[in-house]
């Protein structure tokens, strides 16, 4: 599928703006297609994050009473004639501490929403990531057929994906006790080029996908569950990495570290 939904309506559906035909003629297309699906829950989740952000960093209604009335109670005290030639300095001194403080307080909120929302950003973008991958991970289970290249052998699985994707990777030479390369395919993930390594692990699967280093703020060492399968994130040189499988995470986590170890 090459037509995806446009950026307006996919605001609009978080928003729940879209009419009743608009949305009758979404979900068939949201059903079938996991970009577009993945787009849809990234952008819900950053708007509900954004929201949380906003209302918890707020400076609270007594904050600001007590503030606003420091700083009108400090310009009635200049603005009094009977105010001596010392007195002036002092207030003038206790005034701006006063919207100092008034300032550094909104700069502060600033910051942390900034942070907050940076965070909230990644989060959100590496939830619609393990998403996908766990889901290209079940499908690929469910067909039950044959890699694109069926091999154990790295010097095999590796040079199968030149000129197929616009970066390079390693396979380490040493894998963790019980764990075997069963082949590879090529995929794609948020609709760019991904490498699928294809794992065994002891009587389980594992999906390794691998991804040219993005601009995204993908957070780097998250790891979580989908549908009873295991999720963990990584970042090594200029790639970025999800792996997915229903294994120990422990072995997963050995697994991953190895492949890392091994693009150094």
């Amino acid at each position: 599928m090459t037509d995806h939904l446009s950026v307006p309506i996919l605001n609009a559906l978080v928003d729940g703006e879209l009419s009743v035909d608009q949305l009758a003629a979404t979900n068939p297309h949201l059903s079938q297609c996991p970009s577009c699906t993945s787009d849809a829950l990234y952008r819900s989740l950053l708007k509900s994050a954004t929201a949380k952000a906003g209302q918890r960093y707020l400076p609270t209604p007594d904050l600001q009473a007590r503030l606003a009335l420091r700083i009108r109670e400090e310009l009635s005290l200049q603005n009094a004639s009977h105010v001596d030639n010392v007195r002036p300095v002092v207030r003038s001194s206790s005034f701006w501490a006063a919207a100092a403080a008034l300032l550094l307080i909104s700069v502060g909120i600033a910051l942390v929403q900034h942070n907050w929302s940076r965070s909230a950003t990644a989060s959100a973008q590496y939830a619609a990531l393990a998403t996908e991958a766990c889901d290209q991970h079940i499908a690929t289970l469910a067909a039950n057929s044959p890699p694109e290249v069926i091999s154990s052998d790295r010097h095999t699985v590796k040079p199968w994906f030149q000129g197929k994707l616009p970066f390079s990777f390693n396979l380490p030479e040493n894998l963790p006790g019980g764990t075997t390369l069963d082949g590879a395919n090529l995929t794609y993930i948020h609709g760019r080029p991904t490498a699928q390594l294809l794992y065994s692990v002891g009587k389980h699967r594992a999906s390794v996908y691998l991804q040219q280093r993005s601009d995204d703020k993908i957070a780097n060492g998250l790891s979580s569950d989908h549908s009873g399968f295991h999720v963990a994130s990584f970042r090594a040189r200029d790639l970025d990495g999800i792996a997915v499988s229903d294994v120990d995470p422990a072995r997963l986590s050995d697994l991953v570290t190895i492949i890392s170890q091994a693009q150094e």
